[in-house]
């Protein structure tokens, strides 16, 4: 069995933050991410930050995690990094089951543990939403901003929140062509600075629609969608079809939190934080003693909150286990300061309103 002090799960904004904050405060930890590089959904975001200074405003998602693997590698004494492996366990005895490239099976006990294992695509129910060429945004991202693929010629976007107005723009610098933008809420959940950028470029934003269905045989070749009324019920009659070969949905996340649960932490469904989330105290651990949760896992944000959470989950975890520094406090609070920030806004009350719910 391999000995941890900190095991930190997924290597994302949250993750190596956390990392970097117990690996400066002294602890021994060890970064498991189930990819083959670590990163998380930064490697595909090509758009500047905003926030400030310390959570990198105006510098591209794609860049953060070269200047966040610099901050780790000071204290490389400290850590270790496992990728293509998958945490596929966590037990009532404290031990946790991994797999690695999918044939070497291994056990870990650990001393404290931070799941940052972030979110995963909802999904959107329709006929024949399983026709090739329907993809979430994330999987459109990876195609583009990873691989270099253009995934199709002519797209309709489904949802109008931050990450569906930022993809589109995303596609058309690729050259493909956006036919539309549809959302099925009376008005866009997005920034009005990503919406104002699609709109000058000729790309209608429909509010108060959705997909009645899609059509064709191997692949999508046209969409069909309608309006609906205030209760989300489609309206006969106000059809309207397009021709294109592909769909990207991107209808919001949920908190990707099974090991958790499996672990027997208590969970609580909060609507304004997107699903099922760990009941934790201010210190971002669990109701499991030893267990900490930070980012996309704990409530759906923006990655910059999710970096801020990470960097005060390892620092207290790191607490936790023996390694308090003496600038505990002062940095503890300057952390708690930078999320107040980040959430001063509408959509911070929205956040803060499912927090109070969960934070004991």
């Amino acid at each position: 069995m391999k000995q941890a002090e900190l095991v930190i799960i997924g290597g994302g904004p949250a993750g190596l933050c956390a990392a970097i904050s117990a690996a400066k405060s002294g602890a021994k930890v060890l970064i498991i991410e189930r990819n083959k590089y670590l990163g998380g959904q930064l490697v595909k975001q090509t758009h500047m930050f905003f926030g400030s200074e310390k959570q990198y405003a105006s510098t591209r998602g794609i860049d953060i995690p070269e200047i966040l693997l610099n901050e780790l590698d000071k204290h490389k004494e400290n850590v270790e990094i496992l990728t293509d492996t998958t945490v596929v366990g966590m037990y009532e005895d404290g031990v946790i089951t991994a797999l690695h490239k999918e044939d070497d099976f291994f056990k870990i006990s650990a001393k404290a543990v931070v799941a940052a294992t972030g979110a995963f695509e909802k999904s959107l129910a329709f006929p024949n939403n399983d026709l090739p060429g329907i993809y979430g945004a994330g999987a459109v991202q990876t195609l583009m901003n990873v691989h270099g693929v253009k995934p199709g010629n002519k797209v309709l976007m489904v949802g109008a929140g931050n990450i569906g107005l930022i993809v589109s723009y995303q596609l058309m610098q690729a050259g493909v062509e956006v036919v539309a933008i549809l959302d099925a809420a009376p008005k866009i959940g997005g920034y009005l600075v990503h919406a104002s950028k699609i709109r000058r470029m000729g790309v209608p934003i429909l509010t108060s629609h959705t997909v009645k269905e899609a059509i064709g045989k191997d692949f999508i070749e046209k969409a069909v969608i309608c309006q609906v009324d205030d209760k989300f019920q489609p309206i006969e009659g106000t059809e309207k079809e397009f021709d294109v070969d592909v769909m990207c949905i991107s209808v919001g996340l949920t908190p990707l939190n099974e090991l958790l649960a499996m672990r027997g932490c208590q969970m609580k469904y909060v609507p304004q934080l997107s699903g099922f989330v760990p009941v934790r105290n201010e210190n971002y651990e669990t109701t499991i003693e030893n267990v900490f949760a930070a980012g996309d896992t704990t409530g759906v944000e923006e990655a910059s909150a999710a970096m801020v959470e990470g960097y005060l989950a390892g620092l207290c975890a790191a607490a936790k286990i023996g390694y308090k520094t003496e600038d505990f406090d002062e940095r503890k609070n300057d952390f708690v300061k930078q999320l107040d920030a980040l959430r001063s806004g509408p959509v911070g009350k929205h956040i803060l309103a499912g927090i109070e719910q969960i934070v004991v």
